[in-house]
């Protein structure tokens, strides 16, 4: 028998550009979810420190000072703010996937849209580097790479998750599915204006989400985690008083949605959208099997002598150092290279005149 579990969807509100206090009220939902039984537990896109709607929302000349507090608040990967999510989960006993913008080491405006997924051990198991930002998030965040394409397998199952938009992209999809996805985690912002509502035809991010989420679902026979970000009043109130004009935009633009599909694209458990909290399904991966017989992308349903896709999952960084001198040993002939003075071999035919 495989796993039954249950999963928590975190639909939640940081403290809008606020890494330490946005850390302690992630802290508190991992608890609160703990306690409702839930296993497994997925905090929505960058949720630390926040996502950085405005790019959407004015010029990039007027957004400096965002930036600078985006950059301010982001986290590293090995820096306190995980360290407090990693301790927490070992000590909840429970897993956790959790968006954070992760600053660079070695570069202060340096910015990657990220996700963890922690074990109960309080271990990163899959540290992922968003591929592509989509529309203007590239005004905040440099491009991942494929080091962080890979699928966790733990005691509840084999886990991987994708970032937004990156759950249109079928080859990153079929990356985790060619690993043995069982349960997939997307996460999504709170909300994504693409028009202003004289405008019309606003992207309908609930729409889009339920599509890819069944989509990939439907394809790869998984579970789906579908956690969104939630706009609170306190961000809503902070994004409009630098600029009223903007108030129909933030309100008459969709909010996303949280909610679980499964396996045939069904949408199943607790939905949240208009309320802030934390939604749970319960998961049981013996229903990821009957479905294969019908379409297995990964198995009989596909033809690996016409298609071949390769994968480089090698983490990218800035320069490559080669500090070390060459030893002696190194740089001293070997008998057979070496050469006696006066002895240099003589061409062939040749008298030595």
């Amino acid at each position: 028998m495989l796993p039954r579990f249950k999963a928590a969807a975190v639909h939640a509100a940081p403290v809008f550009l606020d890494r330490q206090a946005t850390t302690e009220k992630a802290v508190a939902i991992m608890r609160e979810a703990a306690k409702a039984g839930a296993e497994l537990v997925a905090f929505p896109e960058t949720y630390i420190p926040a996502f950085p709607v405005w790019a959407a929302l004015w010029a990039p000349i007027d957004n400096h000072d965002f930036f600078v507090r985006m950059a301010e608040h982001s986290v590293l990967a090995d820096g306190p703010e995980v360290a407090r999510i990693c301790a927490e989960a070992r000590a909840l006993g429970i897993m956790v996937s959790i968006g954070i913008s992760e600053r660079s080491p070695v570069s202060a405006g340096g910015l990657w849209n990220s996700n963890l997924l922690i074990g109960e051990d309080g271990e990163i198991l899959v540290h992922h580097r968003k591929l592509v930002p989509t529309f203007y998030e590239k005004l905040i965040w440099s491009s991942g790479d494929g080091a962080g394409l890979k699928v966790a397998d733990t005691r509840i199952g084999r886990i991987g998750g994708l970032i937004c938009g990156e759950n249109t992209n079928p080859l990153a999809r079929y990356a985790l599915m060619a690993q043995g996805e069982q349960v997939h985690i997307s996460s999504w912002p709170p909300m994504w204006p693409t028009r202003r509502p004289s405008g019309g035809g606003n992207f309908n991010n609930v729409a889009a989400n339920r599509i890819r989420a069944s989509a990939h679902c439907f394809e790869a026979k998984v579970f789906g985690i579908v956690t969104a970000g939630y706009m609170d009043a306190a961000m809503r109130d902070e994004l409009i008083a630098r600029d009223r004009t903007i108030a129909d935009v933030i309100d008459q633009t969709p909010r996303a949605a949280s909610f679980f599909v499964d396996p045939t694209g069904e949408v199943v458990g607790d939905l949240l959208q208009d309320d802030e909290g934390i939604a749970y399904a319960e998961i049981d991966l013996n229903r990821c099997v009957e479905p294969k017989q019908f379409h297995d992308v990964v198995g009989y349903y596909n033809r690996f002598d016409i298609f071949d896709l390769s994968i480089n999952r090698t983490r990218l960084t800035p320069a490559k150092f080669h500090d070390d001198a060459p030893s002696a040993a190194s740089t001293t002939p070997t008998p057979a290279d070496a050469v006696t003075p006066g002895a240099m071999q003589k061409p062939e035919g040749s008298s030595g005149r």
